[in-house]
């Protein structure tokens, strides 16, 4: 039954029908009845929200490793919350010229004695000062910090975990490093280190100019799309204050929650996505409908009904899917986690609410400052001649058609049979000048990677029975074996005690693992296993990475079975098709396997270094696929929903299978492409960043929604869909069943 022309689901509708209207339309209904109270509403609640966020401020509370490592962090932040946290660095002081060596060269042991004097001035900024000069230095045991050639000597210190901001800190231990090399020229004196590290890379991620950018080419993106600047500011608007409400809602849990320095970025990214995406399929249908000859009543109506729903289904599946996060037990996916199921939350809201709002608000006013050249018939969304040539042939052989692209994407997706997990050994932009510092040190130092920290804590921890185990350490540490020399000990906090065993290996291959293993299974529970009223866990570089690796694999088969059921329990719902929520769930993996096979082709093999500015570590970082799995099989269902819906429409009205097939795939040629085209670009900004895991992470989602866009609804849709023919709707029902 088709409403009243002269009013928005007018309230003389029968009460019964009216509670029989789906949800989306009657929302949509009160919405543009109640414009000003639904616009200002969004508003008032988006600057609640972002005051509220402001008042509270955030809070970093500390994210943990999973396995005996977080173990390990736990105990040492209980017991010395000022030691935990703190990062170590180091200042290199090396002569240019060979043949100049730290005990003949009165220069050196100058320029160590200035970097000392002027840290130990930094007291809040730099502690637990360590330098050749320092008693006791270079006894037996001790890390050596003159190198073998004598032309290279080394002062180690940490800046402290209780400091407020360490880039600040250790931005003044860096401008006092730096005075210190002006003094001489004749020498190398640079700093590097966990803290340099994370300022450098926090200082080249530019996160402020793909901010900026990503708004204007949004912007021009949708004045190509619609024509109009003010239709086109209204998806802009919803994504802006989407993403603003979100990223206020992670900093009030952040009381609460672990949230990592790189949620805000997801969330801008994949709030202008969905953003832009769910108001775009909402906006394109109403003017559809409306060049059609409907009234706006009618029009919005039917939008709410078709695109509202598909919104509501396909933001749901992303929710579910990137809740998955959270079963892996990893701190630093949970900031992640949250940002992303509040920004799409937020924006399923506003799209049905806020638009049906404004458009009923501004009426023909939404096509003001039209573009020339693209204003004149953008309204008219007509179903594009192109795709339906080709969804024509596809079911006219979809048993060719469907084959050859499935082979063609098994193909792409080949390659990640072979992909291997890890981490760089330094995720840092190159000619970066932490980089080239830590290589010297390297160089000037060749000897095993950061040591295994065991943290022993307990009354009886910086006891003599204690000591002994450590002494009987480095004695077996100096017959080789899974752990070398030195060994040393450090008392921290109340009755802590952290013992730095060096482990064999390069700190990431499997000589480390099993020296690892050994150290956990075997000597541990040997010695310290022994002292009575102690308790002791293994963290430390290799320790965190092999617990974080294991964690994933162990967890990630649960993620993935368990967002496939959700999904296809919530496809089913949906469409009531047992046929359809299988061919969905089975696309999804194809088109996600397939963008897996091409980040292996690109940054595990090294191709395209130059072109796309990176330098390939023969691996993929670990936690990049799981995110994209999660990530795409949520977003993909923005087509995949949009386009069934479409199709289902026309067939529920009587139209043969194939012709619904094409007629749907046709008629929502449009918004796809454009949704997809705008998602592609915002994706694409990732690309442009200087960290290895971004630009894996955006040219990976990129092609995903690319693949998804064009071959999977182009071919493999309409194919298995007539393959299928009537038995992909068990019934026949309405969009509104």
């Amino acid at each position: 039954m088709r409403q009243s022309q002269s009013s928005v689901l007018p309230e003389t509708r029968p009460v019964g029908l009216q509670e029989r209207r789906p949800v989306v339309e009657r929302i949509a209904g009160w919405s543009a009845r109640h414009r000003k109270t639904a616009v200002f509403g969004w508003l008032a609640l988006v600057a609640v929200l972002f005051v509220t966020s402001q008042a509270l401020g955030g809070k970093n509370l500390p994210s943990y490793d999973p396995g005996p490592a977080g173990q390990a962090e736990r105990a040492l932040h209980q017991a010395a919350p000022d030691y935990y946290g703190s990062a170590p660095e180091e200042v290199l002081i090396q002569a240019r010229a060979a043949g100049r060596t730290f005990a003949r060269d009165a220069d050196l042991r100058q320029a160590v004695r200035q970097v000392v004097t002027a840290l130990a001035g930094l007291p809040k900024d730099a502690a637990h000062l360590q330098s050749p000069l320092t008693a006791g230095a270079q006894r037996s045991g001790a890390r050596s910090l003159v190198s073998a050639d004598g032309r290279s000597a080394l002062v180690t210190f940490v800046v402290p975990g209780s400091t407020s901001n360490q880039d600040q800190a250790v931005a003044a231990d860096q401008r006092a490093v730096a005075a210190i090399q002006a003094r001489h020229p004749g020498l190398l004196v640079a700093e590097t280190g966990d803290a340099s590290v994370t300022r450098t890379i926090d200082n080249s991620l530019n996160f402020r100019q793909a901010e900026a950018t990503s708004v204007p080419i949004t912007m021009i993106l949708l004045v190509l799309v619609f024509g109009a600047l003010v239709a086109a500011g209204i998806p802009l608007l919803l994504a802006v204050s989407a993403v603003v409400a979100a990223l206020a809602v992670v900093t009030i849990s952040s009381h609460w929650l672990p949230v990592g320095n790189s949620t805000a970025e997801v969330v801008l990214i994949v709030g202008m996505a969905v953003g832009v995406d769910y108001s775009l399929f909402y906006l394109r249908r109403e003017r559809e409908e409306q060049a059609r000859g409907r009234s706006f009543p009618e029009a919005l109506r039917i939008a709410a009904g078709t695109s509202g729903r598909s919104i509501l289904v396909s933001g749901l599946t992303v929710m579910i899917a990137m809740a998955g996060l959270f079963l892996t037990g990893i701190d630093q996916f949970t900031g992640i986690a949250l940002g992303t199921i509040a920004v799409v939350g937020i924006a399923v809201a506003g799209s049905l609410t806020v638009i049906p709002a404004l458009l009923s608000w501004l009426g023909h006013r939404a096509d003001r400052g039209r573009i020339p050249f693209f204003g004149r018939g953008r309204a008219v969304a007509r179903p594009s001649r192109l795709w339906a040539a080709l969804v024509r042939r596809v079911v006219a052989h979809p048993a060719i058609w469907g084959v050859t692209a499935t082979v063609a994407l098994i193909a792409l997706a080949a390659p990640a049979l072979g992909m291997r997990l890890g981490e760089p050994a330094l995720d840092v932009p190159p000619g970066q000048a932490v980089v080239a510092t830590t290589n010297a040190i390297e160089r000037a130092f060749p000897q095993t990677p950061s040591p295994a920290e065991v943290v022993v804590t307990g009354p009886g921890a910086t006891g003599s029975r204690v000591l002994a185990v450590v002494a009987a350490l480095q004695g077996r540490a100096a017959t080789g074996g899974p752990i070398h020399q030195p060994v040393t000990a450090t008392a921290v906090g109340r009755s802590a005690l952290v013992v730095d065993v060096p482990l064999a290996g390069h700190g990431s291959d499997s000589a480390s693992d099993q020296a690892l293993a050994t150290l956990r299974n075997q000597i541990l529970p040997a010695t310290l296993g022994r002292v009575p009223g102690i308790s002791y866990a293994v963290t430390g570089d290799t320790a965190s990475e092999y617990d974080f690796t294991h964690q994933l694999h162990d967890r990630t088969p649960v993620v993935l079975g368990l967002v496939a059921a959700l999904a296809f329990v919530l496809l089913l719902i949906a469409f009531r098709s047992v046929g359809i929520s299988l061919v969905s769930i089975a696309l999804n993996l194809l088109s996600v396997g397939a963008a897996y096979g091409l980040i292996t082709l690109i940054f595990q093999d090294g191709r395209l270094q130059g072109l796309l500015g990176y330098t390939s570590f023969g691996g993929i970082i670990s936690w990049v696929p799981l995110f994209m799995f999660v990530f795409l099989f949520g977003i993909s269902m923005d087509y995949h929903v949009f386009i069934l819906s479409r199709i289902r429409e026309l067939w529920s009205r009587g139209t043969a299978p194939r012709d619904a097939v094409v007629g749907g795939i046709a008629s929502s040629a449009g918004v796809v492409t454009s949704a997809a085209l705008i998602m592609v670009a915002v994706f694409s900004i990732f690309a442009t960043l200087s960290l290895v895991d971004l630009k894996i992470l955006g040219i990976g989602t990129a092609a995903a929604v690319l693949i998804d866009a064009t071959v999977v609804r182009g071919i493999l849709v309409p194919a298995a869909l007539t393959l299928l023919g009537d038995r992909a709707w068990r019934r026949r029902h309405t969009l509104r069943a």
